[in-house]
C-alpha cells in the first residue's frame, strides 16, 4: 500500500512539475517566435541574454531556497507529498507573475505555436520520466531550478524536429495559393519591395488604385511566404482586378522566391539600405535581392524605381521591360516633387511629369520619404489610367499609414508614431519632422536593431543627429541604448535632458509628469520584448 501511495505522489508530482516549467516554456517560446522561430537568429539572442539570466539567478535560488528544508524529512511519501505542495505554489507564483507582466507584443498562440507547445511538453516528460527511475528523492531539490531553465534548450531541440514538418505544411499552403494565381489570367499584380517604405507605398497605392478598380493588399505587414499565401487564399476573390503585394526580405532568396511564387507583372522598389544586415551580412546582398523585384518581371512588364536612391539608381538592371523613375532630388526622372511645403497639419508638393506638366498635391502625411512613396503610387497610378483630379483627391483622402509617421493623440500628447519604421534613413528623416514642431520636442526610442555589426555605429550617429532637433530625449532599456548615448555626449547635447527607462510605460509615466500637452513626442521604433534590454 506505501509503494502505491509513493507511485501516485510521483504521478502528481509530475503534473506539478508540468505546470511549474509551462510559465518559463511559455516565456521561450514566446521569445523564439519575436525570433521568427529560427535558430540562427534565436540562438545569437540567448547568448547575448545569457546575462540577463545570470543577473536573475542569484534571485531565483533565493526564491527557491524553502525547497531545501525538505532535506530534513526521511519519510518518502511526506517527501513527495511536500514537493508536489511547493512546487505547485512555484507554479501557481510563475502563472501570476507571468499574468502581471505586460507584453510590447504578446505571444501569438497560432497552430504553429500550438504544434510548438506540444512537442516540448512530450520532450519534457520524455527527459522526466526515466529520471523518475533513476534519480536519487533528494537529487530532485538540485533538478527544481535546473527545469526552470531547462525550456530555453528545449526549443532548440523542438525546432530541429518540427522544422521539416513545418516546411511541409508551408509549401502545401503555398502550392494552394499558387494554383488561385494561375486561375487568374486577368488579375493584375503588383509587387512591391525595398528596404524601407514597403508598407506605407502598398497603404498608399491601395488608396489611389481603389478609385477605378476592385484592389487587395496583403494587410498589415503580411509580406513573408505565409503571409502572402492567407492573404491569397483567405481574402483573394474572383471581384477583385488588382492584387497589391508587399514582399519582404531579411536574408538572400527570399525576394527572388516570392516573385516566382506572385510572378507579379508590375513592381515598385521604394528604396535600398542597411538593415537586416545580421542575416543579410552585406549591403551588395540587399541590393541584389531587392532589385530581383524588377529582374523577375516579364519583359511586358513595368518597374518603378527611386532614382535618389543611390543603391537602385547605380544598379544595372539585368531586364529590358519599362522603367518609371522618380525622385524629389534627381531630375532625369519620370515623376518629380518639387516645392514641398511641411506643416503639423501634412505636406503639400508639386508633381513635375518628364513633359513638364505640374500637378499640385497635398497629404496628410510627414516626410519626404512618405513624398516618395506617394510618388511611386502615382507613378504606377497614371500608367494604369487614373487622371490627375483622381490621384489628387485620392492623395489627399489617403490615410496616415498607422505606426509609420502617424500623428495622432496619444495620453493627451501630440505624438509622431514611428513605432513601425525605424532604420537610419527613417530615423533621419523622423528627426527633422520632429525639428519643426512647435514647443518642446521629445524623442522616445529604444534605438535600432539588426544592423549587423554596424548597429552600434548606426545608433550612436543616431544620438548625435538628435542635437538640435530634440529637446528632450527618453531612451528605453538600458543596454540597448548605450551607443545612442555616447552619440549624444559626443554631439555635446544636454544630458540632464536625457532620461533612461526601462519601458515605455515608464516613459508615458515620466511624460505625465514632466511634459506639457502642448509638447510633442516622436516615437522611434518600438522594439519585441526580446530585444529592449
Amino acid at each position: 500500500m506505501r509503494i502505491t501511495l509513493i507511485s501516485i505522489a510521483q504521478v502528481v508530482f509530475l503534473f506539478a512539475l508540468i505546470l511549474y516549467v509551462w510559465m518559463p516554456g511559455k516565456h521561450a517560446l514566446h521569445m523564439f517566435q519575436q525570433n521568427r522561430y529560427e535558430l540562427k537568429r534565436y540562438l545569437p539572442w540567448l547568448s547575448k541574454s545569457i546575462t540577463d539570466f545570470g543577473s536573475k539567478l542569484v534571485l531565483y535560488l533565493f526564491f527557491l531556497s524553502p525547497l531545501f528544508l525538505l532535506l530534513f524529512i526521511e519519510v518518502e511519501l511526506y517527501f513527495w507529498m511536500a514537493m508536489i505542495v511547493i512546487v505547485a505554489l512555484y507554479a501557481l507564483l510563475l502563472w501570476k507573475l507571468e499574468k502581471r507582466k505586460q507584453y510590447i507584443k504578446p505571444l501569438n498562440l497560432t497552430n504553429r505555436v500550438r504544434r510548438q507547445m506540444l512537442i516540448m511538453l512530450l520532450l519534457f516528460i520524455l527527459i522526466v520520466l526515466p529520471m523518475m527511475l533513476w534519480l536519487p528523492m533528494r537529487g530532485w531539490l538540485i533538478m527544481i531550478p535546473i527545469f526552470y531553465w531547462l525550456p530555453w534548450l528545449l526549443i532548440v531541440l523542438m525546432a530541429l524536429i518540427t522544422e521539416p514538418i513545418e516546411n511541409f505544411v508551408k509549401n502545401y499552403y503555398i502550392y494552394l495559393a499558387k494554383r488561385i494565381l494561375r486561375k487568374r489570367d486577368n488579375l493584375i499584380k503588383i509587387g512591391i519591395t525595398g528596404s524601407y517604405g514597403k508598407t506605407s507605398s502598398k497603404n498608399i497605392l491601395n488608396d489611389i488604385l481603389t478609385n477605378q478598380f476592385y484592389s487587395l493588399m496583403t494587410p498589415a505587414s503580411y509580406n513573408t511566404p505565409m503571409g502572402i499565401t492567407i492573404t491569397i487564399r483567405t481574402m483573394l476573390k474572383p471581384i477583385h482586378q488588382v492584387f497589391i503585394c508587399e514582399m519582404g526580405a531579411d536574408k538572400v532568396g527570399e525576394i527572388d522566391m516570392l516573385t516566382k511564387f506572385v510572378r507579379p507583372q508590375f513592381g515598385i522598389v521604394t528604396s535600398i539600405g542597411p538593415q537586416h544586415l545580421n542575416t543579410f551580412k552585406t549591403l551588395d546582398n540587399i541590393i541584389n535581392e531587392k532589385m530581383k523585384m524588377i529582374e523577375n518581371l516579364p519583359i511586358s512588364g513595368v518597374g518603378v524605381l527611386n532614382r535618389d536612391n543611390e543603391h537602385i539608381r547605380n544598379y544595372r538592371i539585368k531586364n529590358k521591360c519599362q522603367i518609371l523613375w522618380y525622385g524629389i532630388e534627381s531630375e532625369d526622372v519620370d515623376y518629380r516633387a518639387v516645392n514641398i511645403r511641411y506643416s503639423p497639419k501634412g505636406t503639400e508638393f508639386d508633381v513635375v511629369t518628364r513633359e513638364q506638366v505640374t500637378i499640385p498635391f497635398e497629404t496628410k502625411m510627414l516626410g519626404e520619404h512618405s513624398v516618395l512613396n506617394i510618388l511611386a503610387s502615382i507613378a504606377l497610378g497614371k500608367h494604369l489610367g487614373i487622371d490627375w483630379d483622381r490621384l489628387q483627391k485620392a492623395v489627399a483622402s489617403s490615410r496616415q499609414v498607422e505606426h509609420r509617421l502617424e500623428v495622432k493623440k496619444m495620453q493627451g500628447f501630440t505624438v509622431i508614431d514611428n513605432a513601425f519604421n525605424s532604420n537610419p534613413v527613417s530615423a533621419k528623416n523622423s528627426l527633422h519632422i520632429l525639428s519643426l514642431m512647435p514647443n518642446k520636442r521629445i524623442i522616445m526610442t529604444p534605438g535600432m536593431i539588426e544592423l549587423g555589426d554596424k548597429q552600434d555605429d548606426y545608433n550612436r550617429a543616431f544620438g548625435a543627429m538628435m542635437k538640435d532637433k530634440a529637446d528632450i530625449v527618453l531612451l528605453i532599456g538600458k543596454n540597448q541604448t548605450l551607443p545612442i548615448v555616447e552619440g549624444l555626449k559626443e554631439s555635446g547635447f544636454d544630458m540632464d535632458h536625457v532620461h533612461v527607462l526601462s519601458s515605455v510605460k515608464e516613459a508615458f509615466a515620466w511624460l505625465a509628469s514632466n511634459a506639457s500637452k502642448e509638447d510633442t513626442v516622436l516615437i522611434e521604433n518600438d522594439l519585441p520584448d526580446a530585444f529592449s534590454r
